[in-house]
């Protein structure tokens, strides 16, 4: 294995508590920006800002001529006053783009539909003219709109509801697995590590208001396997050491467990988040929320292997072993108390013959 770090000699528990409150300021922070957005926006649609799959919203299907790029139609709707527009060109039909926009105005679903498809219009003409019939007989038309749909609130309560279903899933199924496979104290630190990068991920979606999509929900599964593999990588070098190790403490093989894989950690972390990085610099608007997902959960998911998880455990095992002593002391100690006298019955014990001669020739003498 390729090190780049090598007689790594740091004191990562030492800093655990610096590390701790970090974590739970940045989660504070994220809480109390849904808290208060919430608050703000008493029917709750505003802690974070949920995009059409979610809050529903307006399908518009158009056909071009020639179908611009989807950065160019993005910026024309922009330009009308649609700013969460999501452009999904059809693959089977080259011609024909689904352009998604959350519902505008007030009123009824149906008026809402009315005002973004004519937002979509409004913006579209920056192409040219709409076509009133058919687009291949209109010389001089550009689009035209070839149907709207409404999202329902309700389909996007469920898929809201079946994404956290999801979610939780899979942490309950990385901690059975590493319960089985380690310890279930190894398990149970390496989910609240999980908790903690997801946590921490919506809290920066919350502060900033990027709109979260499926392709996010997406981006925090791939997260939870990303922190879970990294954890298990030291996880598992701990539990190698300490069969190796058996006089050194807890706390030493941890640290030297951490810095032994600190060289594998960073090139598969640092690989990744260069990858993602690009993403968000030039994948568009498409990927944004997705990328911007995956970098934050990348940076966060390694710090959490080494600032979170693993002191998380020491302190649980620590705890453990502290109270299986206590309980073997309490075992193997006897049982203390005032000493009985004897019980007498008050009768005298029957005296020998050999007994009372030697008694009678002493008085005698």
């Amino acid at each position: 294995m390729v090190q780049i770090f090598k007689n790594v000699n740091i004191d990562w528990l030492a800093n655990r508590r610096v590390f701790i409150t970090v974590s739970v300021l940045l989660m504070l922070a994220g809480l109390g920006s849904a808290v208060f957005r919430q608050w703000k926006h008493p029917n709750g649609t505003e802690a974070f800002n949920l995009g059409v799959d979610f809050k529903g919203g307006t399908v518009v299907t158009v056909r071009f001529k020639q179908r611009p790029s989807a950065e160019a139609i993005r910026d024309a709707l922009f330009n009308a006053g649609l700013k969460d527009a999501i452009i999904q060109p059809v693959t089977d039909k080259p011609d024909f783009v689904l352009i998604k926009i959350p519902l505008e105005g007030e009123g009824e679903s149906q008026a809402q539909v009315d005002v973004g498809r004519a937002k979509v219009r409004e913006g579209l003409r920056s192409f040219g003219q709409e076509a009133r019939g058919e687009l291949s007989s209109d010389a001089n038309a550009a689009f035209k709109i070839e149907g709207t749909d409404a999202v329902g609130a309700v389909a996007g309560a469920q898929l809201r509801n079946k994404a956290i279903a999801v979610t939780l899933a899979a942490l309950v199924g990385i901690l059975i697995y590493i319960a089985f496979r380690f310890e279930w104290t190894y398990g149970a630190a390496a989910v609240i590590a999980v908790f903690h990068d997801v946590l921490v991920t919506l809290g920066f979606f919350s502060i900033f208001q990027w709109e979260i999509s499926l392709t996010v929900i997406a981006a925090l599964l791939t997260l939870v396997g990303f922190s879970v593999n990294d954890t298990i990588v030291v996880f598992d070098r701990i539990r190698e050491n300490r069969k190796l190790r058996r006089r050194d403490s807890l706390y030493k093989i941890t640290n030297d467990s951490i810095n032994q894989t600190l060289s594998r950690t960073v090139i598969t972390s640092g690989l990744v988040f260069l990858s993602v990085l690009a993403m968000v610099l030039f994948g568009g608007e498409v990927l944004r929320g997705f990328s911007l997902a995956l970098l934050i959960g990348v940076a966060f998911g390694t710090y959490s292997s080494v600032a979170i998880a693993s002191p998380i455990m020491v302190w649980w095992e620590q705890r453990l072993e502290a109270a299986n002593r206590a309980a073997a002391l309490n075992v193997g100690r006897p049982v203390t108390g005032a000493v009985r006298a004897p019980v007498t019955t008050g009768r005298r014990d029957p005296i020998s013959p050999a007994a009372r001669n030697r008694s009678r020739g002493a008085g005698r003498a």
